[in-house]
């Protein structure tokens, strides 16, 4: 492994560890959706075939987790975020974007970092459907920040003049999340 792939305080593993708060939900694809609002010309309400009908996009990245592991070249598979954010053109106020998980769950990020070629909206992972303890069916992947900004299970998507704090900034993350830089803590 080339050790410059690896942000400072972080060690490698080889499996998926599985963190996150609460039950994994349960999912029922007769009811699921996804749905984009906020400060955007075209809402949206995605069912998960309307998704998958989208362009789909595979992508190799690593992952870094804020409490010090990294899983490197994971083949995720879904759609480019910017596919979503181009179907529902956002306003020219909007420069940040709050991610909905189940259970309420909330990150946000710059909409600048959610446009990068990287970043999906993935619902599958090593060649498989995602394991519902990985967020399926939906989960954002965003490789240049800590995995919190990752949400599993995502429901919607808010454009926002403002970047709203998330779950875990409420409890004194860091809002930019760089591990590159170890912004963990706020």
């Amino acid at each position: 492994m080339d050790p410059s792939r690896l942000p400072p305080g972080q060690y490698l593993v080889k499996n998926f560890p599985v963190l996150h708060l609460g039950p994994v939900p349960p999912f029922d694809p007769g009811t699921w959706d996804l749905r984009v609002e906020g400060e955007v010309g075209n809402p949206l309400r995605l069912s998960r075939a309307e998704l998958l009908a989208l362009p789909r996009v595979a992508r190799k990245s690593d992952f870094h987790c804020v409490t010090g592991w990294t899983r490197l070249d994971n083949a995720w598979e879904g759609v480019f975020f910017r596919t979503v954010a181009d179907l529902a053109r956002p306003r020219p106020g909007a420069s940040s974007v709050t991610i909905e998980a189940e259970a309420g769950y909330l990150t946000s990020l710059p909409l600048e970092d959610l446009l990068r070629e990287d970043v999906l909206l993935a619902y599958r992972l090593d060649g498989k459907d995602l394991a519902p303890e990985h967020g399926w069916p939906l989960r954002l992947v965003v490789p240049h920040k800590y995995s919190y900004k990752a949400a599993k299970w995502v429901r919607l998507i808010r454009f926002t003049q403002e970047q709203e704090p998330g779950y875990w900034e409420q409890r004194g993350y860091s809002s930019s999340a760089d591990p590159w830089k170890e912004e963990r803590y706020a």
